[in-house]
């Protein structure tokens, strides 16, 4: 780990990451176990067996299965194209086993010393989740209950993991904001970030290497023979696909002349002449505080001086409509707001949460528009609303004939669609016959195309976020095969002349690695190798300068960087390019003594690690003390049946 950190404390921003990355763990460990709220509509898992058992709560398979099932599907939200299989072997299981463990023994540990979440604490939490906050800024019940429904949550399982969540906290906060580590220990991994190589590298190219003689027919079928996956095309696919887009169906989609003035008629509210206000507000949890802040408004202080004042925070609602003051605050405040003149100070007025102080800070009176002033903005509008139907329109009548059994050549005939064929493509979208960068539009329609078994019905994809779609039926299967060695025949003659050079190439690296450790100069070496490209060519770098590198340039750095003093290496160039011999001549120690910020970042975060490391050890003593079994072979059971290599209870 220290190692690790050793790494990053190489520059500036690797010390950000350091900083990022312990925040990041400090915050899962003294979360406890509440950013996993348990899910109870993430897929069934069977099992009511006990997977782990904590002082007297046991956790089932069925549960646990249930929270892994969510934290993969959260995780998927970045890395769409992870699945369970991985998410298990990259340790997402075990990780998630862990934290629950942890915080179920720090919760009943922290109970057997008498701690308890009030259930103020635990509302307090709930009202400041994201998320949860109405039009008016304010804790929304309604939405509350709507996101556990929409979730399959319940109340009570919520309120569970923030109350451990809380003496999780209460327990192992302090150790996690440990202090920053004595200036001894810091300042050999600050001096280290400062540190310079110098050392000297010697390009080997391949292109500088003989090829041998032309191939024989037996050379290239053998060399042919070895390398068949190098000649191998992958599996193809060539399927048939009709778009529909919007501006196929945007010429049946242009509004009567009835219909605008219908749309007129219906929203006239909308076109009528209308009063706007902008105010400034704050909320107040209690009325006293409300009356105070008023008064002080009043007596001519500045609403928002006089909120920051009291530590309070105000917002802006600019150029509303009475009832969109309304939706946004509360129907009261509203009226009162309306009923006042410009400058003029409301309330406090009694709203959803608190009390709310206003100063109307204009008034503006909007003048109504006709029917012929409105006209363009309401056709625009319809033309939009009735291609959307119409375009839905299409889309459900594709997916009645689909449930019909109906054939792709039925649905292009009887919706007098336009039929296209692709080349046979590999799944990246690339035909291999006429290399070039992939169609992005046929991206979606090659993923569902691979997705497909033969003899599946067509199928819809979307392939725009405006509701354009396309019916796709898979034409053929092309498996993977190697092309024929006479169809690429010169191709194999250039790769075995070029893996001959890189062989030979990296012969001659190897004797010019072998007198340069045989206490021969790299000047000295080179001019007895015979090579007549560029010769030697210092390399000097600092741990920084590493880090800043990127693209090839940084390997050979990276090298130098892991050698001591003295030796030599030899590197292989990518795409064969050829081979590098990177010796090391000396190293010039790093003094941080003058960079006081490198030197305060590392003994923070040291600080933060070493909290960290205590609050895991604490979590240990909480599980020895109330007493922790897991079941290894529940465990293996329900890893199985998560990835699909098991049934429910074998």
């Amino acid at each position: 780990m220290l190692a690790f950190f050793r790494r990053l404390t190489k520059s500036k921003i690797g010390l950000i990451i350091v900083f990022a990355f312990l925040a990041m763990i400090a915050f899962a460990f003294a979360a406890g176990d509440v950013s996993n709220i348990r899910s109870q509509g993430m897929g069934t898992v069977a099992g009511a067996d006990g997977l782990v058992s904590v002082g007297d709560k046991q956790v089932t398979g069925a549960e646990f299965g249930q929270r892994v099932q969510g934290e993969m599907e959260a995780y998927r939200q970045q890395q769409p194209t992870l699945d369970m299989a991985q998410f298990i072997a990259g340790g997402g299981f075990d990780a998630s086993l862990t934290r629950l463990t942890s915080g179920l023994a720090l919760e009943e540990f922290a109970r057997t010393q008498g701690m308890v979440v009030s259930k103020r604490a635990i509302d307090g939490q709930i009202a400041s989740l994201p998320g949860l906050q109405g039009p008016n800024g304010q804790f929304d019940p309604t939405i509350f209950r709507q996101l556990l429904a929409q979730r399959n949550l319940t109340e009570k399982g919520v309120r569970e993991d923030i109350a451990r969540d809380a003496l999780a906290t209460a327990l192992t906060g302090r150790l996690v904001e440990r202090q920053p580590v004595p200036l001894q220990l810091a300042m050999p991994y600050a001096n280290l970030s400062l540190e310079r190589r110098a050392g000297v590298i010697a390009f080997v190219p391949t292109s500088a290497a003989p090829a041998g003689p032309v191939p024989t027919a037996a050379e290239l079928q053998t060399f042919y023979s070895r390398n068949l996956a190098r000649y191998t095309i992958p599996e193809r696919r060539q399927f048939r696909f009709a778009r529909i887009t919007l501006d196929q169906v945007r010429a049946a989609a242009v509004p009567t002349e009835a219909e605008i003035a219908q749309a007129y008629a219906t929203d006239r509210a909308r076109y009528a002449p209308t009063e706007r206000r902008t105010i400034t507000q704050v909320v107040v949890l209690d009325k006293a505080g409300a009356d105070r802040l008023a008064a002080r408004v009043r007596s001519g202080t500045p609403l928002v001086q006089a909120a920051t004042a009291a530590g309070l925070t105000s917002s802006t609602k600019t150029s509303l409509t009475k009832a969109a003051l309304a939706s946004e605050t509360s129907p009261a405040l509203a009226d009162a707001v309306f009923a006042a003149s410009k400058g003029a100070v409301v309330g406090p007025v009694r709203g959803g949460i608190g009390f709310a102080v206003a100063a109307v800070e204009d008034v503006r009176q909007v003048a109504g528009r006709s029917l012929g002033q409105a006209r363009d903005e309401i056709a625009a509008a319809l033309t939009i609303r009735k291609t959307a139907d119409a375009l839905e329109a299409q889309r459900d009548a594709i997916e009645d004939a689909l449930g019909d059994n109906a054939t792709f050549d039925e649905l292009i005939k009887d919706r007098n669609l336009q039929a296209q064929t692709s080349p046979a493509l590999i799944a990246s979208g690339v035909d291999p016959d006429r290399p070039a960068a992939p169609d992005a539009a046929l991206a979606p329609l090659v993923q569902a195309a691979f997705d497909m078994n033969e003899g599946d019905d067509p199928q819809l994809v979307q392939t725009g976020e405006d509701g354009s779609f396309a019916v796709v039926a898979l034409a053929r299967i092309i498996p993977a095969a190697p092309r024929a060695l006479a169809a690429i025949r010169e191709q194999v003659s250039r790769d075995l002349a070029g893996d001959r050079a890189r062989i030979a190439a990296r012969r001659i690296a190897q004797q010019l690695l072998a007198r340069v450790n045989g206490g021969a100069s790299m000047q000295q070496a080179w001019a007895a190798s015979g090579l007549r490209t560029d010769g030697p060519k210092p390399l000097v770098a600092s741990r920084e300068d590493m880090d800043r590198q990127q693209g090839p340039g940084r390997a050979p750095l990276a090298l130098m960087f892991a050698m001591a003093p003295g030796t030599a290496k030899l590197l292989e160039a990518p795409s064969n390019g050829g081979w590098a011999v990177v010796k090391l001549e000396r190293i010039q120690p790093g003094d941080s003594s003058r960079d006081q910020p490198r030197v305060a970042a590392i003994r923070q975060a040291f600080g933060q690690l070493i909290g960290r490391e205590y609050a895991e050890q604490f979590a240990r003593a909480a599980q020895k003390v109330v007493g922790s079994t897991t079941d290894k072979a529940a465990v293996d059971r329900l890893k199985k049946q998560l990835t699909g290599q098991g049934a429910a209870g074998n």
